[in-house]
């Protein structure tokens, strides 16, 4: 039987060569999970070419190589894992599954060679679910991840001493990185961008993908009305919480103006719309004012008062409470953290 021949990096004296990343395939993987972080080492591959400068060799391997059937039903060609040396591996990507469970209950042959491959690579990354065999590897004991929204409580459960954070797009744990749900890949997939080559490339990317480099890794990744939307009790409310989210420039959105626009007496509609949200129309409001106060934060240049008049707040000093009541920072501490780079207006 003929041995497969290895795929070592290229390497020419004198020149650099492209970073090597490795996307890892298995049955059922979440083919946006792949393509997606792919697409933004595809696009920044281009760019650094245009500059004459190394960018990235995109490689795609599962165990045994050949065709993969991804859970939405694609099938996707790959190599075997056994062509790649992991030490000629820059990043290694580990996509996720809605299937997860599943994966897990067939993935000891490749979680036996993750372990044994990851600490020979630079970084080692997990979109989505991709986290639970990152976690099965013993690669994230006592570390803090993420994973998607709806499967803490299932990583919790099989691998308590995960640190599981809740809120973060993305996380690094030295070479370790994890995402959160499926797109957050593509935002940790531009944070490696913009890591290796530089904001300019970056920016490049972004605009050609028609996305934000933005959502820094400590940002949530729950957006207010989407989880309102979320709640089928809640439905009735959708409607009037778009009205809300449209017109939060307003000072007044009151129990009487809000109950005006839900077509029901002010009485009723504060016990119902706390009885089918959980919080009181006031509250809603001020966290609906919240998430736009923090886009505005991360994405323009604006002036924070400028910001709170935009979202309601009336001034500063009411956002800047309302800021370290739900987030224990200042809204100009939070610019400094989170803007995207040219956006930090005072």
């Amino acid at each position: 039987m003929t041995k497969t021949p290895e795929l070592l990096p290229n390497r020419s004296a004198g020149r650099l060569r492209p970073k090597r990343v490795l996307f890892v395939a298995f049955p059922d993987i979440g083919l946006l999970d792949l393509t997606g972080a792919q697409t933004v080492f595809w696009a920044a591959n281009k760019a650094m070419e245009a500059r004459g400068l190394p960018g990235y060799e995109r490689c795609t391997a599962s165990l045994d190589g050949g065709l993969v059937r991804s859970a939405e039903g694609l099938e996707v060609q790959t190599d075997s894992l056994a062509r790649f040396r992991p030490s000629s591996v820059d990043t290694l990507v580990l996509p996720g599954s809605p299937h997860m469970a599943r994966v897990l209950d067939h993935s000891a042959p490749l979680v036996k060679w993750l372990r044994r491959a990851s600490g020979k690579t630079r970084r080692t990354i997990s979109v989505c679910s991709g986290a639970f065999l990152l976690a099965a590897a013993g690669l994230l004991d006592h570390k803090r991840a993420t994973t998607h929204w709806l499967m803490f409580d299932m990583m919790g459960q099989r691998f308590p001493s995960v640190e599981i954070d809740r809120d973060a797009i993305f996380v690094q744990q030295g070479p370790i990185w994890t995402s959160a749900g499926v797109t957050a890949g593509i935002d940790l997939a531009m944070a490696l961008v913009e890591a290796d080559c530089g904001h300019e490339v970056a920016m490049e990317v972004a605009r050609e993908l028609v996305v934000y480099l933005k959502r820094p890794g400590g940002q949530s990744q729950f957006s207010e009305l989407l989880q309102a939307q979320a709640e089928d009790s809640a439905a009735m409310f959708d409607e009037l919480n778009l009205w809300i989210a449209g017109n939060l420039e307003r000072p007044n959105l009151g129990v009487e103006q809000l109950a005006e626009q839900a077509h029901m007496s002010p009485r009723n509609f504060a016990r119902v719309y706390k009885q089918k949200t959980g919080r009181t129309p006031a509250k809603a409001v001020e966290v609906f004012r919240l998430e736009a106060a923090r886009r505005l934060l991360e994405d323009s240049t604006r002036n924070v008062d400028q910001i709170a008049m935009l979202c309601g707040f009336a001034d500063e000093e009411r956002m800047r409470v309302t800021f370290q009541r739900h987030l224990g920072v200042a809204p100009r501490d939070y610019r400094r953290r989170f803007a995207v780079r040219g956006s930090s207006a005072t």
